[in-house]
């Protein structure tokens, strides 16, 4: 059964697996297809699909090491919903079945009450046939998953939760904008954040080439929009920038050797290395980032790629910190709002886990 990262894999008729098994990730001599149907509930002001919006009432599940759940931690905390929507955080690997709430005390969440993600998706769908993924929304009056649909949750952030958003919060998504960010958010996900993996997990030598081909492609017409503009669509940072954020965070120290996407690592990719520096240096993107996590999570989950399941140390991530000099280009990172402030002490990460002081 092939599952990818952000999900573990279960099936409805498959056997309950230890909790040390890992899932399959590699079709033999087969390209790599995201599963892409999500629970498409939604979290609106109107409640239309019964879950209103409410301070209070749900729980973001995510995982730091995921790239699709390190989304909506970017856009939560950009926007300033960290009082109204509660976080929980699974730990960076997980077994066949489940992401799991190994970081907190006893391995239990301590809000929802419960060891695995599963437990959440089983009790609003019994016998849930699909992936359990991060992020995941979670109403916490009955436990239940609300959503899953990572690159709606996001968007729903921005637009149906505008009530509580802090004072300054950006507009990410504005009206005047929406066509050329989707337009240019569909080029980076086809290619770029699920281009990373249809190379990692191809299953033979043909499809993992055109899909290398097609991803560098794309960085390199996405470096050549990036040359004489400060961010991906007008003056500010918009959701097409948090969509690539987390993708270029993780090519050096995951995708250019676990994933094979070795033709250049960001790092030597000038223009788009100093656009992600820009990135990380700004509130909100870099303290949501834990490079530890990152790297354990790929090279232990993924035992078909990586049978060792040995961690490697590098890379030095200390250019991360590096002046980018991209405020020469122009641009106002917040437009008219502000950057946020600190992270709550509980969601900080760990410096040991983050860039080395010196």
């Amino acid at each position: 059964m092939s599952t990818e990262s952000g999900t573990a894999s279960t099936s409805r008729d498959a056997p309950e697996t230890s909790e040390d098994e890992q899932g399959s990730y590699v079709m033999t001599g087969q390209e790599f297809v995201r599963d892409t149907k999500y629970i498409e509930t939604r979290i609106t002001r109107d409640g239309r699909d019964g879950y209103p919006v409410e301070a209070g009432r749900y729980r973001l599940i995510a995982a730091r090491a995921c790239p699709w759940a390190n989304r909506t931690l970017i856009v939560r905390r950009l926007l300033g919903l960290e009082d109204a929507i509660s976080l929980g955080l699974c730990g960076p690997t997980h077994d066949k079945n489940s992401w799991t709430f190994d970081l907190d005390p006893g391995g239990v969440d301590p809000v929802l009450q419960i060891p695995r993600l599963k437990d959440a998706y089983e009790k609003r769908f019994p016998g849930y046939p699909k992936g359990i993924t991060v992020p995941a929304v979670v109403d916490v009056p009955t436990g239940q998953v609300v959503t899953n649909d990572f690159p709606q949750i996001t968007i729903d952030f921005s637009l149906e939760w505008t009530e509580f958003h802090r004072d300054g919060a950006p507009e990410l998504y504005p009206a005047h904008l929406r066509d050329e960010i989707d337009e240019v958010s569909h080029g980076i996900y086809t290619e770029v954040n699920n281009g990373v993996y249809r190379c990692g997990f191809a299953g033979s030598q043909e499809s993992y080439e055109s899909a290398y081909d097609r991803l560098f492609t794309k960085l390199d017409e996405l470096s050549d929009r990036l040359a004489t503009q400060r961010f991906l669509v007008g003056d500010t940072i918009t959701e097409a920038d948090v969509r690539l954020f987390t993708t270029l965070a993780r090519f050096d120290a995951v995708y250019h050797g676990h994933f094979k996407c070795n033709r250049s690592k960001l790092s030597e990719m000038p223009v788009l290395w100093a656009y992600a520096r820009d990135l990380f240096q700004t509130p909100g993107f870099g303290d949501t980032t834990d490079f530890t996590q990152i790297k354990q999570h790929y090279y232990i989950v993924h035992t078909d790629v990586n049978p060792t399941q040995i961690v490697p140390k590098g890379p030095d991530l200390r250019g991360w910190l590096a002046p980018h000099h991209r405020e020469e280009l122009g641009g106002r990172p917040f437009g008219d709002g502000t950057p946020p402030g600190p992270p709550p002490p509980a969601e900080v990460v760990p410096a040991a886990d983050w860039v080395p002081a010196s």
